[in-house]
């Protein structure tokens, strides 16, 4: 049977115009994708209608991956290279037939390829390609970690762990050590599955991996006990830390390649705990887009006060919130924002986390007496427009900062804390005049990150009365509430990805004097006019009667300051 090109498939089903195929076939001959990909990418069409037609069409049945049980064994008959390369996961064998999952089952290039590699006949089964990725990363990337594991288990342990740390991850495998093998799959898996961290927790009869993928943590490999010296020392080894010192932590950096090319950098830090040393790695794509106020979810009405505070020449403008609040994308945003070519902008930074071109950033090194105030001082003295300060930890860079600030500078930073009225109170703990906080500060952002609902399996459902009244939303009336019911774009989990619940507090000339007279926090809220400022609890209700988070994400991450 000769099947119709998808193209036409496509154009008879009335899913895109003849001259939407016709710009589509050029555009995409530059890309080098393959058409069904390039429409998806770009928008033309949706995934579920392009498996729609290809389901009609072509009479294949489609399978759910992330709910297919598939026996490991399978990837004997494909290879990793291939299944890579081709995109495809063997899911069943029966009586000789090979069942394989394929994102195009068009490719007939890829069905010879398995023919040939696994001496069977293939029956290809259409699946999504956010399904795929996960099939492949639990079938290869476990399977590969749980080969290097027994490798490492036959040779005791040993392997050469002194491999360069910059690495092409997967290259030339055959010929590498088991301890390499197994460090990159789980860095491989981790940076596939877009994962923040990948936790590496020693415990007393075993090693424990988990991910931290839209702020959760997830496990998902088990390492023996005996394994544990080689699989740290390969870590320390990529982030050229110190192999015999086990009491005190280390810090470290290292790079990797993709095979597509693109480069992560991984920021590594241990941390001696009684049962040896925990590795906690995070992962940053130096690729990754610098994001907008809106996407980062500062609404319309707050977006008025940002965009007041990015006009400032002078004056402070602090981001507050807890560890993991997504303060460092704000204020890479900021900073984005804010470059010009007629601006001396420098960043002092600990670590450096993205490259940005038009902005001199500097490392602090602590270790060689680098901190944050003495690079402070230096700095004030390259003629700068713009200074932006990664992290306030002490009084002496908050006071050194504040002085810049009122000397003309712009001057940007982070400081841990609870909101935005609890920052004022954050500064004089560490020794802060009240007097150099009145008259430097312009405003305060504090943030904190929730989960956004699956829009793939978005349904509504009925919130416990607990939650809504946590939230303060009880008295909603005949109101739909959100969340997702789990599917294979969001893996089951119902959430993907995150967005920031903001609240922005402008200092006027009342708040001045009021923390001038070193008024505490209760009051500083008493008085403040309610008319000009929402405050996050507000834009976390906002964000859920919009469907764009649930209610109980939004108890969990910001109910409890209120």
């Amino acid at each position: 049977m000769k099947y119709k090109r998808l193209g036409e498939m496509l154009v008879d089903a009335k899913v895109i115009s003849e001259a939407q195929l016709e710009q589509a076939l050029v555009l995409q001959k530059q890309t080098k994708e393959r058409l069904g990909q390039y429409l998806v990418n770009n928008g033309y069409i949706t995934e579920e209608q392009l498996i729609q037609v290809l389901r009609l069409q072509l009479g294949i049945d489609m399978i759910d991956l992330n709910k297919a049980t598939i026996d490991p064994s399978l990837i004997q008959y494909v290879p990793k290279s291939l299944a890579k390369q081709h995109r495809v996961v063997p899911v069943k064998l029966d009586k000789g037939t090979l069942y394989l999952a394929m994102e195009d089952p068009m490719n007939f290039v890829a069905i010879e390829d398995v023919k040939i590699a696994s001496n069977k006949r293939v029956v290809p089964l259409i699946a999504y390609h956010r399904a795929i990725d996960r099939a492949l990363n639990v079938l290869y990337e476990n399977e590969g970690a749980h080969k290097a594991i027994e490798e490492m288990k036959e040779s005791k342990g040993l392997g050469t762990i002194e491999e360069k740390a910059m690495s092409i991850l997967d290259s030339d495998e055959a010929n590498a050590a088991p301890t390499v093998k197994l460090v990159n799959s789980i860095l491989e898996r981790g940076i596939s599955e877009g994962a923040s961290d990948i936790h590496v927790e020693t415990e007393k009869n075993r090693i424990v991996v988990r991910l931290r993928v839209d702020g959760i943590l997830n496990e998902i490999l088990t390492i023996p006990k005996e394994l544990q010296a080689a699989v740290i020392s390969r870590f320390k080894v990529m982030g050229n830390m110190n192999l015999a010192e086990r009491r005190i932590p280390q810090d470290g950096r290292a790079e990797v390649s993709l095979q597509n090319g693109k480069k992560v950098d991984l920021r590594l830090s241990t941390l001696p705990t009684i049962f040896g040393e925990k590795v906690v790695i995070r992962i940053l794509n130096r690729d990754s887009e610098v994001l907008n106020w809106k996407s980062i979810g500062i609404s319309d009405e707050d977006h008025v006060k940002y965009d007041r505070l990015l006009k400032y020449k002078s004056g402070m403008i602090l981001i507050v919130g807890p560890t993991g609040s997504g303060k460092t994308s704000t204020l890479y945003t900021m900073i984005n924002e804010l470059k010009d070519p007629s601006l001396n902008m420098i960043s002092l930074e600990d670590p450096v986390e993205f490259q940005m071109e038009g902005v001199t950033q500097v490392a602090i090194h602590e270790k060689v007496g680098l901190t944050f105030a003495s690079a402070l001082r230096a700095c004030l003295r390259q003629d700068p427009d713009i200074i932006c300060v990664g992290e306030i930890r002490d009084g002496e860079t908050a006071e050194i900062a504040m002085r810049a600030a009122m000397t003309g500078h712009l001057v940007l930073s982070t400081i841990h804390t609870e909101d935005a009225f609890t920052a004022i109170d954050r500064l004089i703990d560490l020794g802060v005049e009240p007097y150099l906080i009145a008259g430097s500060v312009r405003g305060i952002i504090s943030q904190r990150l929730v989960r956004k609902v699956c829009p793939n399996c978005r349904t509504t459902y009925q919130p416990s009365m607990d939650h809504l009244d946590l939230a303060g939303l009880r008295n909603i009336q005949a109101h739909s509430f959100y969340r997702g019911k789990g599917c294979h774009m969001c893996f089951d989990t119902g959430f993907r990805g995150r967005i920031g619940i903001f609240e922005i507090l402008m200092v006027d000339q009342k708040m001045r004097k009021l923390i001038m007279k070193g008024v505490d926090t209760m009051e500083l809220r008493n008085q403040i006019d309610m008319k000009s400022f929402t405050p996050m609890i507000e834009n976390g209700r906002r964000l859920v009667l919009q469907g764009v988070t649930t209610v109980e994400e939004l108890v969990r991450e910001v109910v409890i300051v209120e």
